[in-house]
Protein backbone atom coordinates (compact mmCIF):
# COMPACT_ATOMS: atom_id res chain seq x y z
CA UNK A 1 0.00 0.00 0.00
CA UNK A 2 2.80 2.39 0.67
CA UNK A 3 3.99 1.58 -2.33
CA UNK A 4 0.85 3.00 -4.30
CA UNK A 5 1.09 5.64 -2.29
CA UNK A 6 4.07 6.59 -3.35
CA UNK A 7 3.24 5.68 -6.91
CA UNK A 8 0.44 8.13 -6.82
CA UNK A 9 2.30 11.31 -5.38
CA UNK A 10 5.60 10.89 -7.45
CA UNK A 11 3.28 11.01 -11.08
CA UNK A 12 1.10 13.04 -9.69
CA UNK A 13 2.07 16.33 -9.39
CA UNK A 14 -0.98 17.87 -8.13
CA UNK A 15 -1.66 15.20 -5.37
CA UNK A 16 1.83 15.69 -4.26
CA UNK A 17 1.26 18.87 -3.65
CA UNK A 18 -2.45 18.98 -2.08
CA UNK A 19 -0.85 16.34 0.06
CA UNK A 20 2.17 18.33 1.16
CA UNK A 21 0.16 21.83 1.73
CA UNK A 22 -2.30 19.43 4.60
CA UNK A 23 1.12 18.13 6.35
CA UNK A 24 2.25 21.65 6.23
CA UNK A 25 -1.01 23.01 8.09
CA UNK A 26 -0.64 20.10 10.85
CA UNK A 27 3.27 20.41 11.15
CA UNK A 28 2.15 24.11 11.52
CA UNK A 29 -0.25 23.35 14.37
CA UNK A 30 2.30 21.11 16.07
CA UNK A 31 5.26 23.99 16.03
CA UNK A 32 2.96 26.13 17.41
CA UNK A 33 3.32 23.61 20.37
CA UNK A 34 7.18 23.92 20.50
CA UNK A 35 7.70 27.61 19.47
CA UNK A 36 5.18 28.43 22.25
CA UNK A 37 6.26 25.52 24.82
CA UNK A 38 10.12 25.25 24.00
CA UNK A 39 11.73 27.94 25.95
CA UNK A 40 9.31 27.79 28.68
CA UNK A 41 10.35 23.85 29.24
CA UNK A 42 13.91 25.10 29.28
CA UNK A 43 13.39 27.91 31.73
CA UNK A 44 11.47 25.60 34.40
CA UNK A 45 14.50 23.15 34.13
CA UNK A 46 17.26 25.72 34.58
CA UNK A 47 15.30 27.20 37.11
CA UNK A 48 15.02 23.24 39.34
CA UNK A 49 18.58 22.83 38.62
CA UNK A 50 19.10 26.24 40.08
CA UNK A 51 16.98 25.05 43.10
CA UNK A 52 18.42 21.58 43.19
CA UNK A 53 22.06 23.25 43.75
CA UNK A 54 20.43 25.83 46.35
CA UNK A 55 18.63 23.59 48.23
CA UNK A 56 22.08 21.36 48.30
CA UNK A 57 23.75 23.26 50.11
CA UNK A 58 24.69 26.26 47.47
CA UNK A 59 24.33 30.11 48.12
CA UNK A 60 23.49 31.34 51.63
CA UNK A 61 20.69 30.29 54.41
CA UNK A 62 17.88 32.30 53.16
CA UNK A 63 18.67 31.63 49.13
CA UNK A 64 18.10 27.62 50.31
CA UNK A 65 15.20 28.22 52.46
CA UNK A 66 13.94 30.13 49.25
CA UNK A 67 14.94 27.21 47.12
CA UNK A 68 13.59 24.48 49.25
CA UNK A 69 9.96 26.53 49.08
CA UNK A 70 10.25 26.64 45.61
CA UNK A 71 11.04 22.97 45.11
CA UNK A 72 7.93 22.28 47.09
CA UNK A 73 5.97 24.44 44.67
CA UNK A 74 7.36 23.42 41.58
CA UNK A 75 6.90 19.45 42.58
CA UNK A 76 2.99 20.32 43.26
CA UNK A 77 3.24 21.52 39.35
CA UNK A 78 1.43 19.51 36.99
CA UNK A 79 3.98 17.81 34.20
CA UNK A 80 4.78 20.21 31.42
CA UNK A 81 6.03 19.08 27.80
CA UNK A 82 5.02 19.21 24.67
CA UNK A 83 2.39 16.75 25.21
CA UNK A 84 1.11 17.65 28.83
CA UNK A 85 -1.17 19.66 29.23
CA UNK A 86 -3.70 19.52 26.41
CA UNK A 87 -4.20 22.71 24.05
CA UNK A 88 -5.96 24.93 26.10
CA UNK A 89 -7.03 28.39 25.85
CA UNK A 90 -4.46 30.90 28.11
CA UNK A 91 -7.42 33.24 29.23
CA UNK A 92 -9.43 30.64 30.67
CA UNK A 93 -7.78 27.72 30.73
CA UNK A 94 -10.52 25.48 28.79
CA UNK A 95 -9.15 22.62 27.19
CA UNK A 96 -9.31 22.96 23.43
CA UNK A 97 -11.77 20.09 21.88
CA UNK A 98 -10.46 18.05 19.21
CA UNK A 99 -12.80 19.71 16.30
CA UNK A 100 -11.43 22.88 17.36
CA UNK A 101 -8.44 22.18 16.89
CA UNK A 102 -8.22 21.85 13.40
CA UNK A 103 -5.41 23.72 12.14
CA UNK A 104 -6.25 26.94 10.19
CA UNK A 105 -9.61 26.17 9.29
CA UNK A 106 -10.87 26.11 13.31
CA UNK A 107 -9.66 29.52 13.57
CA UNK A 108 -11.48 30.82 10.24
CA UNK A 109 -14.82 29.20 12.01
CA UNK A 110 -14.24 30.56 15.16
CA UNK A 111 -13.32 33.71 13.52
CA UNK A 112 -10.60 34.09 15.87
CA UNK A 113 -11.98 33.88 19.19
CA UNK A 114 -11.99 31.14 21.79
CA UNK A 115 -15.17 28.86 21.57
CA UNK A 116 -15.58 29.06 25.15
CA UNK A 117 -15.11 32.31 26.50
CA UNK A 118 -14.73 34.70 23.53
CA UNK A 119 -11.09 35.66 23.97
CA UNK A 120 -8.59 36.46 21.34
CA UNK A 121 -7.18 33.65 19.84
CA UNK A 122 -3.60 35.38 18.37
CA UNK A 123 -2.96 35.63 15.17
CA UNK A 124 0.58 33.34 15.52
CA UNK A 125 -1.21 30.07 15.42
CA UNK A 126 -2.63 30.69 12.00
CA UNK A 127 0.13 32.63 10.69
CA UNK A 128 2.76 29.86 11.53
CA UNK A 129 0.31 27.22 10.01
CA UNK A 130 -1.05 28.97 6.81
CA UNK A 131 3.44 29.63 6.83
CA UNK A 132 4.22 26.05 6.70
CA UNK A 133 1.56 24.61 4.47
CA UNK A 134 2.18 27.23 1.95
CA UNK A 135 6.12 26.41 2.33
CA UNK A 136 5.80 22.43 2.17
CA UNK A 137 3.60 22.89 -1.20
CA UNK A 138 5.86 25.04 -3.14
CA UNK A 139 8.69 22.59 -2.17
CA UNK A 140 6.77 19.87 -3.34
CA UNK A 141 5.84 21.84 -6.50
CA UNK A 142 9.66 22.35 -7.07
CA UNK A 143 11.12 19.39 -5.86
CA UNK A 144 8.89 16.68 -6.74
CA UNK A 145 9.27 12.77 -4.85
CA UNK A 146 12.16 11.89 -3.53
CA UNK A 147 14.62 12.34 -0.31
CA UNK A 148 15.88 16.01 -1.79
CA UNK A 149 11.75 17.56 -0.55
CA UNK A 150 11.87 14.96 2.50
CA UNK A 151 14.62 16.70 3.65
CA UNK A 152 13.84 19.81 3.05
CA UNK A 153 10.58 19.87 4.75
CA UNK A 154 12.80 18.75 7.81
CA UNK A 155 14.44 21.72 7.34
CA UNK A 156 11.85 23.90 6.81
CA UNK A 157 9.75 23.00 10.11
CA UNK A 158 13.04 23.63 12.09
CA UNK A 159 13.51 26.66 10.46
CA UNK A 160 9.90 28.09 11.08
CA UNK A 161 10.41 27.10 15.01
CA UNK A 162 13.91 28.47 15.31
CA UNK A 163 12.90 31.65 13.85
CA UNK A 164 10.03 32.30 15.65
CA UNK A 165 11.35 31.40 19.09
CA UNK A 166 14.22 34.05 18.46
CA UNK A 167 11.62 36.47 17.63
CA UNK A 168 10.03 36.17 20.98
CA UNK A 169 13.10 35.14 23.37
CA UNK A 170 16.09 35.70 21.59
CA UNK A 171 17.35 32.89 22.08
CA UNK A 172 18.04 29.75 20.06
CA UNK A 173 17.59 26.45 22.06
CA UNK A 174 20.10 23.72 21.48
CA UNK A 175 16.85 21.32 21.60
CA UNK A 176 16.90 21.99 18.23
CA UNK A 177 19.81 23.42 16.56
CA UNK A 178 22.22 20.40 17.84
CA UNK A 179 19.66 17.76 16.49
CA UNK A 180 18.99 19.95 13.44
CA UNK A 181 23.30 19.65 12.78
CA UNK A 182 23.57 16.25 13.00
CA UNK A 183 20.52 15.92 11.18
CA UNK A 184 21.89 17.61 8.39
CA UNK A 185 24.87 15.32 8.71
CA UNK A 186 23.57 12.36 9.10
CA UNK A 187 21.24 13.22 6.00
CA UNK A 188 23.65 14.15 3.88
CA UNK A 189 25.54 10.89 4.76
CA UNK A 190 22.76 8.44 3.51
CA UNK A 191 21.72 10.56 0.56
CA UNK A 192 24.87 12.13 -1.05
CA UNK A 193 22.77 15.18 -1.73
CA UNK A 194 25.76 17.35 -0.32
CA UNK A 195 29.01 15.49 -0.67
CA UNK A 196 29.95 14.63 3.64
CA UNK A 197 32.85 16.82 2.96
CA UNK A 198 31.31 19.58 2.18
CA UNK A 199 28.38 19.41 5.16
CA UNK A 200 31.56 18.82 7.79
CA UNK A 201 33.23 21.69 5.92
CA UNK A 202 30.03 23.59 6.32
CA UNK A 203 29.21 23.05 9.80
CA UNK A 204 33.23 23.44 10.92
CA UNK A 205 33.23 26.38 8.62
CA UNK A 206 29.51 27.79 9.68
CA UNK A 207 30.06 27.43 13.10
CA UNK A 208 33.54 29.44 13.64
CA UNK A 209 32.60 32.06 11.17
CA UNK A 210 30.24 33.60 13.21
CA UNK A 211 32.23 32.96 16.32
CA UNK A 212 34.96 35.13 15.00
CA UNK A 213 32.57 37.46 13.96
CA UNK A 214 31.16 38.06 17.58
CA UNK A 215 34.61 37.85 19.48
CA UNK A 216 36.63 40.24 16.81
CA UNK A 217 33.18 42.74 17.85
CA UNK A 218 33.59 42.06 21.44
CA UNK A 219 37.39 43.29 21.03
CA UNK A 220 36.03 46.51 19.59
CA UNK A 221 32.58 47.46 21.68
CA UNK A 222 33.27 45.23 24.85
CA UNK A 223 30.37 42.71 24.45
CA UNK A 224 29.25 39.67 22.12
CA UNK A 225 27.53 41.09 18.97
CA UNK A 226 25.26 38.10 18.77
CA UNK A 227 24.92 34.37 20.83
CA UNK A 228 26.31 31.21 20.78
CA UNK A 229 22.84 29.55 19.61
CA UNK A 230 23.55 31.69 15.93
CA UNK A 231 27.10 30.16 15.47
CA UNK A 232 25.35 26.78 15.79
CA UNK A 233 22.28 27.52 13.50
CA UNK A 234 24.71 28.76 10.82
CA UNK A 235 26.68 24.90 11.27
CA UNK A 236 23.62 23.30 10.82
CA UNK A 237 22.57 25.17 7.83
CA UNK A 238 26.53 24.64 6.58
CA UNK A 239 25.53 20.61 7.74
CA UNK A 240 22.23 20.57 5.37
CA UNK A 241 23.51 22.78 2.45
CA UNK A 242 27.79 22.38 2.30
CA UNK A 243 30.30 25.32 2.94
CA UNK A 244 29.70 26.48 -0.12
CA UNK A 245 26.21 28.10 0.57
CA UNK A 246 27.83 29.67 3.35
CA UNK A 247 28.99 32.79 1.86
CA UNK A 248 25.54 33.91 0.36
CA UNK A 249 23.17 33.19 3.52
CA UNK A 250 26.14 35.02 5.78
CA UNK A 251 25.67 37.74 2.96
CA UNK A 252 21.80 38.12 2.69
CA UNK A 253 21.23 37.09 6.59
CA UNK A 254 23.61 40.10 7.38
CA UNK A 255 22.31 42.39 4.40
CA UNK A 256 18.61 41.97 5.37
CA UNK A 257 19.43 42.12 8.84
CA UNK A 258 20.68 45.27 8.53
CA UNK A 259 17.91 47.28 6.56
CA UNK A 260 15.33 45.90 8.93
CA UNK A 261 17.58 47.36 11.56
CA UNK A 262 17.81 50.75 10.19
CA UNK A 263 13.92 50.32 9.10
CA UNK A 264 13.12 49.74 12.66
CA UNK A 265 15.26 52.33 14.20
CA UNK A 266 13.88 54.93 11.90
CA UNK A 267 10.45 54.16 12.46
CA UNK A 268 11.60 53.95 16.37
CA UNK A 269 10.59 50.52 16.60
CA UNK A 270 13.79 49.79 19.14
CA UNK A 271 16.34 51.94 20.20
CA UNK A 272 20.09 52.43 19.77
CA UNK A 273 21.94 49.75 20.88
CA UNK A 274 19.12 47.42 21.55
CA UNK A 275 19.85 43.71 20.53
CA UNK A 276 18.54 42.19 17.66
CA UNK A 277 17.54 38.46 17.08
CA UNK A 278 19.84 37.18 13.80
CA UNK A 279 18.52 33.84 14.11
CA UNK A 280 15.13 34.69 12.06
CA UNK A 281 17.47 36.57 9.10
CA UNK A 282 19.92 33.52 8.98
CA UNK A 283 16.61 31.11 8.84
CA UNK A 284 15.37 33.25 5.70
CA UNK A 285 18.78 33.06 4.27
CA UNK A 286 18.69 29.62 4.54
CA UNK A 287 15.85 28.64 3.47
CA UNK A 288 16.41 30.93 0.56
CA UNK A 289 19.73 29.43 -0.37
CA UNK A 290 17.85 25.72 -0.06
CA UNK A 291 15.63 26.51 -2.96
CA UNK A 292 17.59 28.90 -5.20
CA UNK A 293 21.30 29.05 -3.19
CA UNK A 294 22.78 27.03 -6.93
CA UNK A 295 21.09 29.47 -9.22
CA UNK A 296 22.49 32.42 -7.33
CA UNK A 297 25.81 31.34 -6.89
CA UNK A 298 26.12 30.03 -10.28
CA UNK A 299 24.90 33.22 -12.27
CA UNK A 300 27.13 35.47 -10.18
CA UNK A 301 30.08 33.47 -11.01
CA UNK A 302 29.18 33.28 -14.46
CA UNK A 303 28.57 37.14 -14.21
CA UNK A 304 32.16 37.37 -12.51
CA UNK A 305 33.34 35.20 -15.71
CA UNK A 306 32.23 37.76 -18.11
Amino acid sequence: MLDDIGWLLATHPAWLVGVAVVFGLLVGSFLNVVICRLPRMEEREFLADSVEYLAEGGGSSSLRLAALQARQEMGEEAEYNLWRPASHCPACRTPVAPWRNVPLLSFLLLRGKCGSCGAAISWRYPLVESLCGLLFGFLAWKLGWGWPLAGALLLTAFLLALAFIDLDTKLLPDRLTLPLLWGGLLFNLQTGQVPLASAVLGAVYGYMTLWLVSNAYKLVAGRHGMGGGDFKLLAALGAWLGWTMLPLIVLLSSFVGAVCGIVMLSLSRIGRGQEIPFGPYLTAAGWIALVWGEQIVNGYLSWLSR
